[in-house]
């Protein structure tokens, strides 16, 4: 059995030993435990790169060496459920399961303090408030004031709240309570081979849903979004892009979260948030 050990030590890549294609074959068809390994072996890389984009967003005190752990676990899981009949591209698939079990770890471990849990609870109820009542997006300094607490601290609080907002847009495309039942965007793909209209109707309507709802954000917010969730930069890149520090980034980063969770809210049953 492969252990967290070997996964560092090792790094000989498929592509070095022989065909990536007949590695799978023989593990799918075979069950073959050393296939299984070599793959394992192979899409290592994943892994790193993977926690390595999430560890960025998160406190000092979360090693990245546990993040990495945590995605072996996800990288298994796709490979043992993956099926290269679908066409699907493998680090495709491999990439939102690798996030996903991260996550998951990381939820269950709540590695974020109560207060800010809460406080983050306070700041999602007087953003609903506000735009209720004003019948537009809040400004900052509206916020703080609704909060009875000044702008800096209100800065503040957002640098706090961007560990609870961690990859949200993640958590839009999942279902259910349970981990069963939680699936990626990759796993919402069409099978050509078994057509189901419904499936792909809920699947349309959510795009639709999330686009509006991105479209809504301020400018710079949706620069925000868009540069890190389909761009792929870092928070740095982006502040770099927009003439502003890494610390500012995050707290747009984090308003556009909540702004995003306050427009879906009232979809309940469709969406876990």
């Amino acid at each position: 059995m492969l252990n967290t050990a070997d996964f560092y030590r090792r790094g000989a890549r498929l592509d070095e030993i022989q065909d990536v294609s007949e590695v799978w074959k023989e593990y799918k068809e075979k069950g073959s435990q050393e296939a299984r390994e070599k793959l394992i072996l192979n899409y290592a890389p994943l892994v790193k790169y993977v926690a390595g984009r999430i560890s960025s967003n998160l406190p000092p005190n979360i090693e990245y060496a546990d993040l990495v752990s945590y995605g072996i676990f996800g990288l298994i899981d796709a490979i043992e459920k993956y099926d290269p009949g679908r066409g699907i591209k493998f680090e495709t698939y491999a990439i939102a399961r690798i996030k996903g079990a991260i996550i998951d770890e990381l939820r269950s471990i709540d590695w974020v303090p109560r207060s800010v849990r809460f406080k983050a609870r306070e700041v999602e109820k007087a953003f609903v408030e506000l735009e209720n009542e004003l019948k537009r997006v809040p400004t900052d300094e509206e916020v703080a004031t609704h909060l009875n607490m000044s702008l800096e601290d209100y800065y503040n609080l957002l640098q706090q709240m961007s560990f609870v907002s961690m990859v949200a847009l993640d958590e839009l495309w999942e279902v259910g309570g349970d981990k069963a039942d939680k699936v990626s965007l990759v796993d919402t793909l069409e099978d050509t081979r078994v057509k189901d209209p419904s499936k792909t109707y809920e699947l349309e309507e959510m795009k639709e849903i999330l686009a509006d709802a991105i479209n809504r954000l301020p400018e710079r917010e949706k620069i925000v979004i868009t540069l890190y969730y389909y761009e792929g930069l870092t928070l740095r890149e982006i502040g770099e892009v927009l003439g502003v520090t890494e610390s500012r980034v995050c707290q747009m980063h984090t308003k556009a979260i909540l702004r995003l969770k306050t427009r879906l809210a009232s979809l309940k049953g469709t969406f876990e948030l």
